[in-house]
């Protein structure tokens, strides 16, 4: 049987406000466990929350960046239920009247379709503190840290639009770029800034009726959303046709041993007895205030990538890989500010700074590589002192901080040899020391014969340490190989 897979998001969104959502509290991260929790935030009696007004912001900031009804009056809203991370026994949030309304995002498929994934809502809501648990069950202990309890959230609910883990996974790139690209959340999901709750179901595929959904908590990278969904619809696809029932629950994957594993069963809405929070009036925002927050966003990703496009020439993926991490397309705008080569920028941007990045585990922010680092790199490479495959050995000691393109070229004395005289000499030894290559190349019909000059090349720049000029090098193994034939 065919089985088509049905996923929908629930996108947790950590906004970078200097304060809590309803207290004076610091939001700031890594500081000591539980010493930024008031009393506002542990709900002790006497207190009353005062919302902040920056939280509002952001988050209509968001539905005006998807294009989202912004809804004039919202609700703030108690959801009950008990667990050690929750100091207050409840949540304060938004259900009936959210800020946000629907809105769509667009995403761009591995074969260039354009595909619109609908957005649900997104609401205002508090965090909750951060359960440690005990690595081993004989300890059987856990601890609670409250920093985080109270740091305003967006929850932004898709509809189950998606039918793949690459759609899903483009879905979450795409809101990452959305909400670092409008300031209102630094993305840094090491550090839980953006979390994501997955719902999957599958159903036989021509079926229009939604199969049993469970949901996947708290995955807090791209790689581990796209394991955890391709790991779920495999089992849920081997319960089903095993004659088995999938049961609505919620489940754990753990990124380190690539597992998942039931956590509880599904809780419905009313199981969590939703009331209007009695501490807090219903929100209501101008349309004057909507047009001021309107008019100062930032120049959005999707309208970035298509003015890379025209104004730069660049290809889909280049634009889209720029514009799809914030970063990135800073580090972009700033390096063309130095140097007008946007094709290649963003040939090493996507390429060898990304992979970088990817093997230490860092970002832009945290790394030593900066713009004009790159462009001095990318000048040597210009102006022939350097070899590409040289440039490549120079860039990895730029970014561990050893120095700067011109003084590690010089260091270690890497520019590229393009002396006429050198390059002769070096040519005919190479040919003079292998009879057979040169046989070979003289047999070959002549239309063919380009291939073969790469086991030349490939010994000239041995000798040569990767030094030769390339270009020099090439016309020079031709002229005498041709001589030799005639």
């Amino acid at each position: 049987m065919s089985w088509e897979t049905v996923i929908g998001l629930e996108v947790h969104v950590q906004l970078s406000t200097n304060t809590k959502i309803f207290s004076s509290a610091s939001t700031e991260f890594g500081n000591e466990q539980n010493s930024q929790a008031n009393e506002i935030d542990l709900a002790l009696p006497g207190t009353l929350p005062v919302l902040n007004k920056a939280a509002l912001e952001y988050a209509i900031m968001f539905g005006l960046a998807i294009d989202a009804e912004i809804n004039n009056e919202s609700v703030f809203e108690r959801k009950n239920y008990f667990y050690p991370d929750l100091p207050k026994g409840y949540q304060t949030t938004q259900l009936e009247k959210p800020i946000v309304g629907k809105g769509s995002v667009p995403i761009t498929l591995s074969d260039g379709v354009i595909k619109n994934i609908g957005i649900h809502h997104a609401h205002l809501e508090e965090d909750a503190g951060k359960s440690l648990h005990s690595e081993s069950h004989r300890d059987g202990y856990s601890l609670v840290d409250l920093n985080r309890a109270g740091t305003p959230l967006i929850e932004i609910v898709s509809e189950p639009d998606m039918r793949s883990a690459a759609e899903a996974v483009a879905f979450a790139k795409k809101l990452h770029s959305i909400v670092t690209a409008i300031g209102i959340c630094d993305g840094d999901m090491s550090q839980g800034s953006m979390r994501f709750d997955v719902n999957i179901s599958v159903r036989p595929a021509g079926f229009s009726e939604f199969g049993t959904r469970t949901e996947t908590k708290n995955l807090n990278s791209f790689k581990f959303m796209e394991d955890a969904i391709n790991l779920e619809v495999n089992r849920q696809i081997r319960v089903l046709e095993d004659g088995g029932k999938i049961m609505q629950e919620t489940r754990l994957y753990n990124g380190v041993t690539k597992k998942s594993q039931s956590m509880r069963s599904k809780e419905e809405a009313n199981d969590y007895r939703y009331f209007p929070c009695p501490d807090l009036l219903p929100v209501h925002v101008s349309k004057e205030f909507i047009d001021n927050l309107r008019k100062d966003l930032p120049e959005l990703p999707e309208n970035k990538k298509n003015r890379y496009k025209e104004q730069y020439g660049l290809s889909e993926y280049d634009a889209n890989g720029l514009t799809e991490n914030f970063l990135f397309a800073k580090f972009f705008e700033d390096s063309m500010q130095l140097f007008d080569k946007p094709k290649l920028l963003a040939n090493w941007i996507l390429g060898d700074v990304s992979s970088k990045l990817n093997q230490a585990n860092i970002t832009l922010k945290d790394s030593l590589i900066s713009p004009k680092h790159l462009v001095e790199l990318l000048k040597r490479i210009e102006d022939k002192t350097i070899s590409n495959k040289i440039a490549k050995e120079v860039f990895e000691e730029i970014f561990e901080g050893k120095g700067n393109a011109d003084s590690i070229i010089k260091e270690k004395g890497l520019s590229q040899i393009s002396d006429a005289k050198f390059l002769e000499e070096l040519v005919s030894k190479v040919i003079s020391d292998n009879p057979n290559m040169v046989e070979d190349y003289i047999k070959t019909d002549e239309g063919k014969r380009k291939k073969k000059l790469g086991g030349f090349m490939g010994q000239v720049m041995q000798k040569s340490k990767g030094q030769a000029n390339p270009q020099q090098a090439s016309e020079l193994l031709i002229k005498h190989l041709n001589d030799i034939i005639d």
